[in-house]
């Protein structure tokens, strides 16, 4: 027997020792005998014996008085004293005289007598016991014959008290005996309950019982403080003896959830001490409530076999990854506590019921990290964004500046801030994980702004959210303005233009302006001043009272391109004045580049929002810009040839003014002159060794007609950048007259794998999602199943469909689908 099974078996002993009151009558090993008269006056108020009164000559009584005698010991632990009363032959007394009250024992309470017991009830020690110590108990252990007897107990005692409920299949056996031993030990704290009836323990819903054998039921009934709540039932899966009914009842006694604000390694629990291991559900903050419901799901799951422990990371530093969700640490010492990645709650049960699952989980994540590492070092990666994060998994992100929203807080974080910006994503896919890397650098840069709060949702964890605020792909940005009105963000990922889009999305669009002082002072980018470093381009709108057509056109634009622009609108009655001055008629657009530098006006002669939105994007285009990564989709969508300078660094003042002459021409708006720097933009000399063999001497002059052929010329090397010299050129190419130096491939550029509705995957799926806050949400829920072994947790079918969440949220990212993750786009 183990040193910590010896500790708990000598307390349970001394605990049993002290519940003895009555001093010893001599030799706990010896039957005392005693004369009736003795007997009767020795009595005392209150004290238990049990008396068996005989004649010498009694035939037939030797095997009886050896049992009684062997009774002695384990009756005096309950302060039961046990007597043989030597009846002389001329007694013709009740208990001496009469033939048949020989072949009876009898249990007195001082002088009343409790309890007559034919003596062949009485066939050995453990009869002897559970037999006295149920009539003692009579009032306290209630025996019942039906479910309906059971269920009126349970109703009794609802919010007061639990039960424990045994099923023997006779009295007077060994398990009896245990139940009424444990009864006797803990009446005053739970109510004991007994039956023999074999239909109540298959009414208790257990499935196939062997009515064979002693069953014993823990009916948490002190948690059920409504009545029409069922009283949740633990099974003992151990037999009936009374060192296990200890352990079991110390075990139901113990927290549900142990929370845990230390060093794991220190942590010890009664489930440790009674040799089961204990289960650390890792979490944070964020997600403390549906952390707490997962810890709680899973120590239902696991009563009786496994303790279970809520480990936050905000409080305790761990040296182990962040997908790590679950903690394992068994009662055996020096053995080192196993953190592991688990996908949902069934996983963690196979986890302790199964003890090789641990090693089968290490190993397969072993496995899959050094694939990782043999994917890292190959020279070409399927998918550049996967092979980034893969480099850089390890690293922690800074994530204390960014909420995490769940179903419970989503709405209520809404109202909070007067804009609060939304990240949808999940939590293991790359190019989510890509852009929450950009969202901390954005977090970083608008600390401490005013009326901004950035947050976030795991749509893997969350997917009811998702699902109602119609996110259906990953990454998704939402801003929303007090809860009500949102904007989806449809830019570049990069930090830059995210922190942009966010800032300007602050002030409204357009913003109306009620002087000509304050929209002369708009044009020259001084409102709103804290803007000034988000935006280049200032567009305002000057309406008079007869084209309230286009100024409502002009407000539907406006929301449409809210946080990509700003947009002023002017309508008072001195719109006119303004206007005149710089030449144009109302309803008119004027353009305001390099802080108000130079304005430009533009007759709005497209009265429909979506002309408008074509009209503005189009006009806030650069006349000769430098084409980089991220504006390079803007260009490509206005479906024109593209005439492009390469050049190894910034072109030269004079070739810089030639491309901008030639630029500003009107009939040379009908393709994109550019330049783009190979230094600053490294992807352009990849691009290069697609048009030709090799990187030719920079700079050089293309004329790229992606739209049309592909057709790549080069301007000729040894003629100087002018624009003379390039409208020359352009005519030769128009007359046919110059021939390529490539064709490009007709080959469409599309994503390497079609998209995917993940929020349906994750419904169809049938995975174990949490269902317990989802209102109006229809996937299919899957009730908790019974896990098996010796503990049996019986749940009506109400409460199994309204069970917290299955799923292993908290800090780490979710790893269902991983075996996909990992593939190569090749092997898709």
């Amino acid at each position: 027997m183990s040193a910590q099974k010896v500790r708990w078996v000598s307390a349970f002993s001394f605990l049993l020792f002290c519940a003895s009151s009555v001093p010893t009558w001599g030799s706990a090993r010896l039957l005392r005998e005693l004369s009736p008269h003795d007997y009767f006056s020795s009595l005392q108020a209150g004290r238990a014996s049990l008396a068996y009164f005989s004649h010498d000559a009694s035939p037939g009584a030797q095997p009886f008085l050896e049992q009684i005698e062997n009774s002695v010991e384990a009756l005096q632990d309950y302060g039961i004293s046990v007597v043989k009363v030597q009846c002389p032959k001329e007694d013709v007394s009740r208990y001496c005289g009469e033939e048949n009250a020989l072949r009876k024992a009898y249990l007195f309470r001082g002088n009343m007598l409790m309890r007559e017991f034919p003596t062949d009830a009485l066939f050995d020690v453990d009869a002897v016991v559970a037999n006295v110590l149920f009539a003692l108990l009579f009032n306290e252990v209630k025996y019942v014959e039906t479910l309906a007897d059971l269920q009126n107990i349970e109703n009794a005692v609802k919010g007061r008290s639990n039960i424990v409920f045994a099923y023997v299949p006779a009295t007077g056996t060994a398990e009896h005996r245990a139940v009424m031993e444990a009864a006797f030990v803990y009446g005053t704290v739970h109510q004991f309950v007994l039956t023999t009836e074999a239909t109540l323990l298959k009414d208790t819903g257990n499935d196939k019982p062997d009515v064979s054998s002693a069953r014993l039921l823990f009916c948490h009934c002190q948690r059920a403080t409504d009545l029409a709540q069922p009283c949740r039932r633990t099974a003992m899966g151990q037999a009936l003896t009374l060192l296990n009914i200890h352990r079991h009842l110390k075990l139901m006694g113990a927290p549900l959830v142990t929370e845990v604000a230390e060093d794991p390694e220190k942590v010890s629990t009664v489930h440790l001490q009674l040799g089961l291991p204990l289960v650390f559900i890792l979490s944070q903050k964020e997600t403390y409530e549906a952390d707490r419901r997962t810890a709680e799901f899973v120590a239902w799951q696991l009563l009786g076999k496994a303790g279970v422990a809520l480990l936050s990371r905000d409080l305790v530093d761990l040296n182990v990854l962040l997908r790590s969700n679950v903690a394992l640490k068994t009662p055996d010492e020096g053995v080192p506590i196993k953190y592991l990645a688990l996908e949902d709650t069934d996983e963690v049960i196979t986890l302790v019921e199964d003890k090789s699952k641990v090693e089968q989980i290490q190993e397969g994540e072993e496995e899959e990290e050094e694939e990782e590492k043999e994917n890292n070092n190959q020279d070409v990666q399927d998918d550049q964004v996967v092979e980034a994060v893969s480099r850089d998994k390890k690293r922690e992100l800074p994530l204390e500046q960014i909420l995490a929203l769940t179903e419970e807080t989503f709405h209520s974080a809404l109202l909070e801030a007067a804009r609060t910006v939304v990240l949808f994503y999940a939590s293991w896919e790359a190019v989510s994980l890509a852009v929450l890397r950009s969202y901390t650098e954005v977090a970083d840069h608008l600390k401490g702004t005013r009326g901004v709060s950035l947050s976030r949702v795991n749509c893997w964890d969350w997917p009811g959210v998702c699902t109602k605020e119609n996110v259906t792909q990953f990454p998704t940005i939402k801003i929303y303005e007090k809860g009500e009105r949102s904007v989806v963000y449809d830019g570049m990922w990069a930090t830059e233009e995210l922190t942009s889009f966010i800032m300007l999305s602050r002030v409204s669009c357009p913003l109306k302006l009620a002087t000509i002082d304050e929209a002369e002072g708009y044009l020259r980018g001084e409102f709103p001043s804290e803007l000034s470093s988000y935006h280049h381009t200032s567009l305002l709108g000057v309406f008079s009272t007869a084209t309230s057509e286009a100024r409502e056109a002009f407000e539907e634009a406006g929301s449409i391109l809210s946080g990509h622009v700003t947009m002023g609108m002017y309508f008072e009655d001195d719109a006119l004045a303004l206007s005149r001055k710089y030449a144009v008629s109302p309803p008119a657009l004027l353009l305001a580049r390099s802080g108000g530098q130079s304005v430009e006006g533009i007759a709005l002669s497209k009265q429909s929002a979506q002309d408008m939105v074509q009209m503005i994007r189009y006009e806030l285009l650069d006349i000769f810009p430098e084409i980089t990564v991220q504006n390079l989709p803007r260009y490509l969508q206005l479906r024109k040839p593209f005439l492009i300078l390469f050049s190894d660094g910034d072109i030269s003042q004079m070739e810089s003014e030639e491309m901008l002459k030639l630029a500003k021409g009107r009939p040379q708006r009908a393709f994109v002159a550019c330049w783009l720097n190979v230094r600053k933009t490294p992807v352009g000399r990849g691009v290069l060794k697609t048009y030709f063999a090799t990187v030719p001497s920079l700079p050089v002059l293309l004329w790229v007609n992606l739209h049309a052929g592909g057709q790549v010329f080069k301007f000729p090397p040894e003629q100087s950048i002018t624009e003379a010299n390039i409208l020359s050129w352009l005519e030769k190419l128009k007359a046919g007259l110059e021939v390529p130096s490539s064709t490009l491939s007709e080959e469409d550029w599309k994503p390497p794998l079609p998209a995917y509705d993940f929020l349906q995957m994750m419904e169809t799926a049938e995975l174990p999602l949490h269902t317990s806050h989802r209102h109006g949400d229809t996937p299919a829920q899957h009730p908790p199943e019974n896990p098996g072994g010796d503990v049996t947790i019986q749940e009506t079918k109400a409460e199994k469909v309204g069970s917290p969440g299955r799923d292993l949220r908290g800090t780490a990212p979710r790893l269902a689908a991983r075996e996909k993750q990992g593939k190569r786009h090749s092997e898709l």
